[in-house]
């Protein structure tokens, strides 16, 4: 099979996705071979849609196909108290515990020296610019709990203390080096119901 040109490359290109390795990819690459025409049209349909028409929230920056989530859309919502988060599926996740009724920052990554990220590469601009209005009282950063997570937190601490709003970061529960999105709904109420102050 190693001399199918086109083969290659889809399976290539099914390892770029993060955690997918060589089996996986393979595995994805002939389920893809498998499809009839109309079911390979309604997989790039499903790719094209997505990619044209999500965008990030122009308030909290996570993924919307309107001009606002439906998170900072929900009256319902507390306003004062916001959970900054790594990405998306973070969000996701505290969802799911359904205890948490505040709103989210999603910083689209950490700050990573060694991989030549830093704040000016992450959404750290758009969440000072929220907190303004002095309607925010509380920033909780549940940032993953990894070196680059923790330097994140302690970096936007930092430059939160001076406005005088509380800043709490995630009691551990979820635990060092883990990602929060594969945490389960009893250790992220856990850890919210824990958080300490930074």
């Amino acid at each position: 099979m190693a001399d199918i040109v086109s083969l290659q490359r889809l399976i290539e290109e099914f390892r770029k996705m993060p955690s997918v390795g060589l089996k996986s990819a393979e595995r994805f690459a002939y389920y893809v071979l498998g499809l009839d025409d109309n079911q390979v049209k309604s997989l790039t349909d499903a790719i094209n849609n997505a990619h044209e028409k999500i965008h990030t929230c122009s308030v909290c920056c996570n993924l919307t196909e309107d001009e606002k989530c439906n998170i900072c859309n929900n009256p319902k919502r507390d306003s004062s108290v916001i959970c900054v988060v790594e990405n998306p599926r973070d969000i996701t996740a505290f969802e799911r515990t359904h205890e948490y009724r505040g709103v989210y920052h999603v910083l689209h990554g950490v700050m990573s020296p060694m991989n030549g990220i830093g704040p000016n590469d992450i959404r750290i601009k758009e969440l000072i610019s929220r907190l303004s209005d002095d309607t925010v009282n509380e920033v909780i950063m549940a940032t993953n709990p990894t070196a680059e997570g923790e330097a994140t937190a302690m970096y936007i601490s930092k430059l939160l203390k001076p406005m005088g709003i509380k800043v709490t970061r995630l009691a551990y529960g979820v635990p060092v080096g883990s990602d929060l999105e594969y945490a389960d709904e009893v250790t992220l109420s856990r850890a919210l119901d824990g958080r300490q102050l930074l």
